[in-house]
């Protein structure tokens, strides 16, 4: 594996691999996540009360049992809400705990309180509930027959689907299933709260989104939002999994807390985790594709049914995101999408790394790897083929939705890799050898992604963040994104510290918090850096601007010959120290702090017909998978990657690099893996770690190269940079690709013709159904 040397220096420049600033104590074991807050006299301990049934009617709860347990001091019920029952959600459609119906195994209907955690989780399995099953909807088709949807279908169309089809050489029918994905966080879902003073709340969250939570608080108690404060210095991963869901078990904290009327935590166990939070959402899909003899197409009709779960939560912009990228790298010129968001007896499946992105980019480049196989053409040369150009005034490069393709890369991008991976010679070598074997066949596959960075919710494209320089010269940094393991503090940091012209260990970014910086987004949709690290620098400027005109005060010039570098204040006449400044600074009553403000600029869309710009820019990279399948098992092994990704002008090479692996494997997982199963009463089988399966190391091939693609971001970015937490788990649909194209060298020599229909994840069954079909 290739990553950047780190710069064990720490410049604090913009571009310098600096070591992630909590990477020391993490190793060490010093690097305190929620569960290590130290707990004040008095703490209970929740769990939840849990329902056995996926569809229902709720009649009672009886709680004698678990009341007469050792340690327990009661239970929290609906009856105990004092604000709205219902969660201040985005649908308004999920109860804080079951009123008269339960809707997926795993709701939560209320809490028990004891003295210990196990305590609790005893008692909590001790409840029993009066419930009278009703038939639950467990799949698409069924959801879709009866009309059963968290929100109304949506439809986008341009040209006219009918015609190309009609006019098409060649057309192909095809339909997908692509299961969903456990966020399997290290840290699980867990909460603390505190009771403060004149009904205020300390609220102590593992949480990609404290905002959200200070207001799912304040709802669900009654009381404003300003009574309620919400920290969180660092999670234990996120991936999408604490963007909304992090905020139940705040509330159920919370509501817990103030009945008992002392501090409260709830950590979910492993088991309980999978059965109340939602994944990823698993996608079925129908098409109808037309296309030439040269592989390009002509015209598409796609339809993507999301499994919601039983709530929207945010299963809206998830499957709006999926219709942004159903099209990928790729023009389509006539095409009609049709997306239904299905309600479903399961837990409501929510956000995760790529956000419906995946479930859009899957599927087309299902359908280009099925027209190459059709017409016997290299995969790699049908892609290219129907790429977007370059060239804006070509017609072919706005996208479905109306937005142009400004900033295409891809086409240079793919050549590079092409050539660094040697796939043209792989290709023949892979050939000759599956010509020479039976049971082991190999599979090559170079697929692109085209990523939209910004939330597709506008509102949410904005961020806030404060700078204080103290008197003797150091910075603290506070900003509203928070900190899951990607690095984004330790960029901030470098933003700031470049800013300023000082050391990197000269910046502190502290946790985030509510009290701090109000109203913040989540930090999710790859934007953490892009908004609260132009904030910060915005901020920044604002301390530097003061301490120049300050500085060419003294020194009679310009404050614009004033410049900030290596820990000095230049002007024309000399060099002074900066936190020496910083002092004088403050003795002559100058500012030393600021706040900084960011909106994202360019971005609209329009709601109703998801037309419009709602990306500030697009990110893109390339990746190169060989794997091996053994056609008598079914079992698969990746044997070697290459990764070309667009980082723009990289803030952290090092940190990107990381990412852009870390993104890869979960993909890898998602697709090869990690399978979700529900059984046909509505209870998730594959509930721990011993049925559900994540990538390990030995999943790592050897040979995993990745590289930067050195290019600025052709927007103005913070540093010139492109986001890089999402797009890269996309590049992993290459292993998929490579996959069936093994499968389908296999199916050559059994004389087997026609594409290669393997559902996801390929698991060994799904490989063997593939090969036998």
């Amino acid at each position: 594996m290739k990553s950047a040397a780190l710069n064990t220096a720490a410049t604090g420049a913009v571009g310098q691999s600096n070591l992630h600033e909590s990477a020391k104590a993490q190793v060490l074991g010093a690097a305190p996540y929620l569960d290590d807050v130290a707990e004040l006299r008095g703490t209970l301990y929740a769990a939840p009360i849990l329902s056995t049934v996926a569809h229902g009617t709720l009649h009672g709860i009886d709680c004698t049992d678990a009341l007469a347990m050792p340690g327990v001091h009661g239970v929290v019920l609906a009856a105990d809400i004092p604000g709205d029952p219902i969660l201040a959600a985005f649908g308004h459609d999920e109860p804080i705990f079951a009123l008269d119906k339960v809707w997926h195994v795993g709701q939560v209907m209320g809490l028990v309180v004891a003295d210990s955690v196990m305590a609790a989780r005893r008692a909590a399995r001790k409840v029993k509930a009066d419930i009278t099953p009703l038939p639950a909807v467990l799949d698409t088709a069924t959801a879709i027959a009866q009309q059963n949807f968290v929100l109304p279908p949506v439809h986008v169309r341009r040209g006219d689907a009918d015609v190309g089809l009609a006019r098409a050489a060649h057309r192909l029918q095809g339909t997908l299933e692509v299961g969903g994905q456990e966020h399997f966080y290290l840290e699980g879902q867990i909460a603390y709260v505190i009771p403060q003073e004149q009904n205020q709340w300390l609220v102590h969250s593992s949480t990609q989104h404290p905002g959200e939570v200070q207001e799912w608080v304040a709802h669900a108690l009654g009381i404003g939002a300003h009574a309620v404060t919400v920290q969180c210095r660092r999670m234990g991963g996120g991936f999408g999994g604490k963007e909304t869901q992090a905020g139940h078990l705040a509330v159920w904290s919370a509501l817990a807390a103030r009945k008992f009327g002392c501090p409260i935590k709830l950590r979910l166990d492993r088991d309980d985790d999978f059965m109340v939070t939602g994944k990823r959402h698993p996608f079925s899909y129908e098409w109808d594709v037309g296309f030439d003899s040269q592989g390009q197409i002509t015209g598409l009709k796609l339809q993507m049914a999301a499994h919601c779960g039983f709530s929207a939560d945010l299963s809206g912009p998830v499957a709006d995101r999926a219709i942004f990228h159903a099209d990928n790298a790729y023009f389509l010129s006539d095409v009609s999408i049709t997306s239904y968001r299905c309600k479903l007896n399961t837990q409501s499946h929510t956000a995760f790394r790529g956000f419906g992105g995946p479930q859009g980019v899957i599927v087309i480049e299902t359908i280009m790897g099925d027209i190459a196989r059709t017409l016997g053409l290299d995969a790699l040369a049908v892609r290219q083929r129907n790429y977007y150009d370059a060239d804006v005034q070509s017609g072919r490069a706005t996208t479905h939705y109306q937005m142009l393709v400004e900033d295409n890369i891809l086409q240079p991008m793919t050549q590079k890799l092409e050539l660094s991976a040697h796939y043209q010679q792989r290709l023949a070598a892979i050939s000759a050898w599956n010509a020479k074997n039976t049971v082991l066949q190999r599979g090559l596959a170079v697929t692109p992604v085209k990523f939209g960075i910004s939330f597709t919710a506008t509102l949410f494209n904005q961020a806030g963040a404060l700078v204080h320089v103290y008197t003797d010269g150091s910075v603290q940094v506070n900003h509203g994104g928070t900190e899951m393991g990607q690095g984004l503090n330790t960029k901030v940091a470098q933003i700031v510290a470049d800013e300023l012209g000082v050391l990197l260990a000269q910046v502190q970014v502290t946790a985030s918090d509510t009290s701090k910086v109000p109203n913040a987004s989540a930090t999710a949709a790859s934007s953490g850096t892009d908004l609260n690290g132009r904030a910060a620098q915005y901020a920044a400027q604002k301390v530097r601007s003061n301490l120049a005109a300050f500085v060419a005060g003294l020194d009679n010039c310009g404050a614009g010959a004033v410049t900030f570098s290596g820990g000095k204040i230049h002007t024309p006449t000399g060099a002074r120290d900066f936190n020496t400044v910083v002092k004088e600074a403050y003795a002559n009553r100058i500012q030393l702090w600021s706040d900084g403000f960011y909106r994202t600029p360019k971005i609209h869309y329009d709601k109703t017909t998801l037309t419009g710009r709602p990306f500030y820019y697009f990110a893109y990279g390339v990746a190169c998978t060989e794997v091996a399948i053994d056609t008598l098992t079914g079992e698969s092994k990746v044997l070697a990657i290459d990764v070309l990704y667009d980082a723009g002008k990289s803030i952290n090479p090092a940190i990107d690099i990381g990412q852009v692996e870390g993104g890869f494997i979960q993909g890898m997982g998602w697709l090869t893996t990690e399978q979700l199963v529900w059984n046909d009463k509505g209870v998730l089988t594959t509930h721990a770690p011993s049925t559900y399966k994540i990538p390990a190391t030995g999943d790592i091939p050897e040979h995993f190269k990745v590289q930067l693609y050195q290019e600025p971001n052709r927007e103005d970015n913070v540093g010139g940079s492109k986001a890089v937490g999402e797009p890269p788990f996309m590049l992993a649909i290459s292993v998929y690709e490579a996959l069936r194209h093994a499968i389908a060298s296999a199916r050559d020599q059994q004389g087997k013709t026609g594409v290669v229909q393997l559902q996801a994840p390929a698991t060994a069954e799904h490989v063997l159904q593939a090969l036998q079909r």
